[in-house]
């Protein structure tokens, strides 16, 4: 016991040994969905569900050991919600990228991101990105989940005539079942219960096996699926085309702009931003999370970076890599659970996208919409991601219209460096996006 309150410094930060592992079960229990969410929604660009279960979690479980016994922060690292979206849905249902090229994709991100990480770059970079657009992104991926988990359900299905979309079959036995999860998820999330997702998701998943709306498992508990159908897959050559660069762009964004976020986010709650607002050896972290998504792609699973629902740990008291490392050992005794996971059906776990949608919603609050120059690129970013389904097409947009609204405005001053390197690079994205 002394050996672990030394190691992490448990008296420098004021924490204890008790507080450290109820903040890391309290982390663990608001972000444990998504080893179900994750492999559901990679399932539809076609990795297998077993395996990508394995992946999801040994991702999880590489990230918060690495940040906790490198980095010494409570922040727990996984797989993202959004880039796992774009990943599905936009690369490779839309595209028709193959899975193994989409992952190359995010492998080449991955090595860039350790590349400016180590070269100080990385944080100079996201620093020139506006606050707005920031805010931005996150609310447009929210929407977008959204979207996704109420088509995945039926309570909205693509439209045949005139409008695009229309509610789906309201009456049919599945798709109350998955109204129902959504209410359920409500209450729960309303009384603040722990873990109100993941509990949220079992209770629907039995109770659509119980009005026989979905298969049940065969058995509940096994060793874990292999990893060999998608291990080392990953596909650089075909990620190394021109026609493959508006995605490899658009995930280094995307994953450049979530971590530096929700770093700064998670720091500012705990207490561990300095005078100036930043954050002490900030380059331990994010080279925790560009390794482990350099790691996620060569393990069959995408984009992985800390998770805001790390808030939640800290908020229980956590400061240190204990907590992380706590997280990162119950993600490993969900190892044992595939079978159940692999059976839950869209009608549980729909309704747990909608509900994350909700909660990336909040940052619209902060975007200052009386500033025509600031609103109008972060109102075309939420636009174009829902209705173009395509989160990239949305923050090149965004990184597109900025800099010439700014200089619109006469404020062109206020457009840093590193924002006009993003400029150019959305602009080929715009000139190179394999359209069709």
């Amino acid at each position: 016991m002394n050996a672990l309150k030394s190691f992490f410094q448990l008296d420098k930060y004021g924490t204890t040994l008790s507080r450290e592992v109820i903040a890391g079960l309290t982390t663990f229990t608001t972000m444990s969905y998504i080893v179900v969410v994750n492999p559901a929604i990679l399932g539809a660009a076609g990795i297998p569900v077993g395996p990508s279960f394995v992946a999801t979690i040994a991702a999880a479980v590489f990230g918060c050991t690495f940040m906790a016994l490198y980095a010494n922060r409570p922040f727990a690292i996984a797989p993202y919600m959004g880039e796992n979206a774009f990943i599905a849905f936009t690369v490779c249902l839309q595209l028709g990228f193959k899975w193994q090229t989409a992952l190359g994709a995010i492998l080449i991100a991955g090595i860039l991101f350790v590349v400016l990480t180590l070269l100080g770059l990385r944080q100079w970079v996201v620093d020139s990105v506006p606050l707005s657009l920031r805010y931005s992104f996150a609310v447009g991926i929210g929407l977008f989940l959204t979207f996704i988990g109420l088509n995945q359900t039926g309570i909205v299905t693509l439209g045949v005539m005139g409008a695009p979309v229309r509610a789906g079959h309201l009456t049919a036995h599945s798709v109350l079942v998955a109204i129902f999860g959504f209410l359920l998820l409500a209450a729960l999330v309303v009384r603040k219960v722990p873990g109100a997702i993941l509990v949220g998701i079992v209770i629907t998943a039995i109770v659509a096996f119980v009005f026989k709306t979905a298969a049940p498992p065969t058995h509940l508990i096994s060793f874990p699926p292999s990893l060999k159908p998608i291990l080392f897959q990953a596909d650089l050559r075909g990620a190394l085309t021109w026609a493959a660069f508006p995605v490899v762009l658009t995930v280094f964004i995307m994953a450049f702009v979530d971590t530096m976020g929700t770093l700064i986010g998670l720091s500012a709650r705990a207490g561990f931003l300095d005078k100036e607002g930043k954050l002490p050896q900030i380059e331990r972290p994010m080279l925790v999370d560009a390794v482990t998504t350099t790691l996620a792609p060569l393990i069959g699973t995408t984009t992985s970076g800390a998770y805001m629902e790390s808030a939640t740990g800290i908020e229980a008291g956590g400061r240190t890599g204990l907590t992380s490392l706590v997280t990162a050992m119950c993600f490993a005794l969900t190892l044992f659970f595939a079978p159940f996971v692999g059976s839950i059906p869209a009608q549980a776990y729909g309704p747990a996208m909608i509900i994350v949608g909700l909660f990336m919603l909040e940052p619209i609050t902060r975007i200052n919409f009386s500033d025509y120059a600031e609103s109008i690129p972060a109102f075309a970013v939420i636009t174009l991601m829902c209705f173009t389904f395509n989160i990239g097409v949305g923050i090149t947009a965004g990184f597109v219209l900025y800099p010439l609204l700014k200089l619109v405005k006469g404020e062109i001053g206020q457009v840093k460096p590193g924002m006009w390197v993003l400029t150019a690079l959305s602009l080929l994205f715009f000139i190179l996006y394999p359209y069709g």
